[in-house]
């Protein structure tokens, strides 16, 4: 298996570089016979072709040691001079190689055409016509050749870029849910706590549910998004504990259109901006609070709004946000960039609503 992948790399690498002699050919040999129609010395196409051709394989052969030389004396090496004058020379030796080859196929051909003509009679008229020429063809097939590699490594480069930056994103999400995860388990067992003195049947319920919330984070543990309805079934748990502690100070409604549940979202998103609604709006009021959670679809994105019937937020917004807020905030950023929109307001009916829009894709 090692031994036939770079074989079979070298062979289509061939086979690329005889595709493109052979369009050279064929391109030379149509400009060869229109010319020599329009000066009156027609030839056919065949011979056009097998002259051309003639000529070009010749460089096929040559470019294949001359692609090396280029490799192994790149333009941007150490020394410079040095590498310039190795391709100077490179270039008037295999010059003078292309003549003597396509010398030699030429005595050839006419030995096959019963035309038999000496090889000095084909090398010094074919040396002073083309010796210029294929100086420019060398240098042609090395700009080619460090064109080609600067553009597989510029290729290289912004694909390790983007695994860079992808890699870093990834660990900067898991980092900002290795923070949250420890904050809401707080948050909950001080609730626990809370009720350990004055109702310990509700605070062994808590318990219980807790232990089923743990379960489900657990087996989708590192995952920057889920789907819609996991994350739902998610924040059901978490206020099916909330409702104990709260007991009938908690009503919650749930408007969701079903075209989103699959919607992948980030992992824990509702459970911070619920738990901010709770606290900073429902707990610290003596009337009963109410939750609205909804989630509907727009062109393009997903939208997603919590609201409570708390007293909002104090004119000009909060000074400042607690972990859950400003973590959202910041998983936000780094999944979606500027694709996203989070936004809180109060409601014209009263209360604080805290509105998540998505991409859909």
């Amino acid at each position: 298996m090692s031994v036939a992948r770079p074989l079979s790399r070298s062979l289509l690498r061939l086979t690329g570089i005889a595709a493109f002699w052979t369009l050279v050919g064929l391109a030379f040999a149509s400009q060869f016979y229109l010319s020599s129609t329009l000066l009156g010395r027609s030839v056919t196409w065949g011979q056009a072709i097998s002259y051309s051709l003639a000529d070009w394989y010749v460089w096929a052969v040559l470019s294949v040691p001359i692609l090396w030389l280029a490799r192994r004396y790149p333009p941007e090496g150490a020394t410079p001079w040095r590498t310039a004058g190795i391709h100077l020379l490179a270039a008037l030796f295999f010059s003078l190689v292309y003549v003597g080859l396509r010398a030699a196929v030429g005595q050839v051909h006419s030995l096959l055409i019963d035309e038999p003509v000496t090889f000095p009679e084909i090398f010094r008229p074919l040396l002073v016509k083309t010796f210029p020429f294929n100086l420019l063809i060398y240098g042609v097939i090395i700009s080619v050749s460090h064109a080609i590699d600067y553009y597989r490594k510029y290729h290289e480069r912004t694909v390790h870029t983007l695994e860079l930056e992808k890699h870093l994103t990834e660990a900067r999400l898991q980092a900002l849910l290795r923070q949250l995860k420890p904050h809401f388990l707080f948050n909950t067992l001080n609730g626990i706590a809370s009720l350990m003195h004055s109702d310990v049947e509700a605070a062994d319920r808590m318990l219980v549910r807790l232990g089923e919330l743990l379960r489900i984070t657990m087996s989708h543990p590192g995952q920057p998004r889920t789907p819609l309805r996991e994350e739902i079934a998610f924040i059901e748990k978490y206020l099916e504990i909330e409702r104990i502690r709260f007991r009938d100070r908690l009503a919650v409604e749930f408007d969701l259109d079903p075209a989103v549940l699959d919607a992948e979202v980030p992992s824990l998103l509702l459970q911070p901006l619920v738990e901010n609604a709770i606290r900073h709006g429902i707990e610290r009021q003596a009337r009963p609070g109410r939750l609205v959670l909804t989630a509907r679809a727009l062109p393009g994105f997903v939208e997603l709004t919590v609201r409570d019937n708390g007293a909002g937020q104090p004119p000009g917004g909060f000074t400042r946000e607690g972990i859950g807020l400003g973590n959202t905030r910041a998983r936000l950023r780094e999944l979606y960039g500027d694709r996203h929109r989070f936004e809180l307001a109060n409601h014209p009916d009263g209360g604080l609503i805290v509105r998540v829009t998505l991409p859909a894709d």
